[in-house]
């Protein structure tokens, strides 16, 4: 049976952004995701679906995010969504099996029954207010499929620094800090690309603040082990850390992920008015 067209709402839903985009951009997002939701999209039994939300003035992200999912499951589609149409005709000059391009915002207007097993959301809600995320998160929530993930996050113009939550169809689950570890003085660098939901509640007395404070004490502490590379002092300062902040699982984290410059926590650690900071 052909998939029905869905209804769509009068006009997309959400603003249009400045657009800025740059290739590779987001290597870092990608790679986490199809590292640790690759098995997800190998269990679909039919060709996983995912999708690059307000992917800018140019569709370099939607390009690289097949590259890369494709390399963790060959059967993945990715369609890329802008809200701005200008932007939309001219993604479709690059359009190829398993990419397209739709216009649409939070509505996510794909055609029933298919439903996306990966939405991202990157640089996209830097310019809503913080009382805006949680509604947006619900929307986008709902359109995924069962086992579904929405990563939305926040990076700088040559993707050396992102952080990002990652949300299940049930709430938020994780937050990532993900650097180019030569880049950095300090794990604090990275509080500048706190998505919208963490941004304003860098401040004392909030729990992402104290874990920035935390894992700055954990970097000077671990300052010894510079001797053997930079990698090194970020895997003793994260080891540090995890005694006083419930990193996730072995499968989203470990240290394999923190070769790469990465660290990822509980999102109950690090959520406004999380009970002492989120602490273990």
């Amino acid at each position: 049976m052909s998939p029905r067209s869905v209804t769509p709402p009068t006009r997309p839903v959400g603003t249009v952004t400045r657009g800025t985009t740059h290739p590779n951009r987001l290597r870092r997002m990608d790679r986490w995701i199809a590292a640790v939701h690759g098995p997800t999209l190998r269990r679909s039994a039919a060709a996983p679906v995912a999708v690059d939300l307000g992917y800018g003035a140019a569709p370099w992200t939607a390009v690289e995010l097949l590259e890369r999912l494709r390399a963790a499951e060959p059967r993945t589609r990715v369609v890329g969504v802008e809200i701005e149409p200008a932007r939309v005709e001219a993604a479709r000059a690059y359009a190829r099996d398993g990419l397209s391009f739709v216009h649409g915002g939070f509505e996510v207007p794909l055609p029933e029954p298919v439903r996306p097993l990966v939405i991202r959301a990157a640089n996209v809600l830097r310019q809503y207010d913080e009382e805006e995320v949680a509604e947006v998160w619900r929307r986008l929530r709902e359109r995924l499929a069962p086992g579904g993930l929405l990563v939305e996050g926040t990076c700088d113009e040559i993707g050396r620094r992102h952080v990002w939550v990652a949300l299940g169809p049930e709430g938020p689950r994780t937050v990532t800090f993900a650097t180019r570890l030569g880049s950095l003085d300090r794990p604090s660098d990275l509080a500048e690309r706190l998505p919208k939901a963490l941004i304003h509640r860098n401040v004392p007395g909030q729990p992402v603040h104290a874990f920035l404070r935390d894992f700055d004490r954990a970097w000077a502490a671990a300052a010894p082990y510079t001797s053997l590379g930079v990698r090194q002092r970020w895997i003793r300062a994260v080891r540090l850390l995890a005694a006083d902040w419930p990193l996730a699982d072995a499968h989203t984290d470990g240290r394999r992920r923190w070769r790469q410059g990465e660290v990822t926590v509980k999102w109950s650690a690090l959520a406004p008015g999380s009970p002492d900071g989120g602490r273990c």
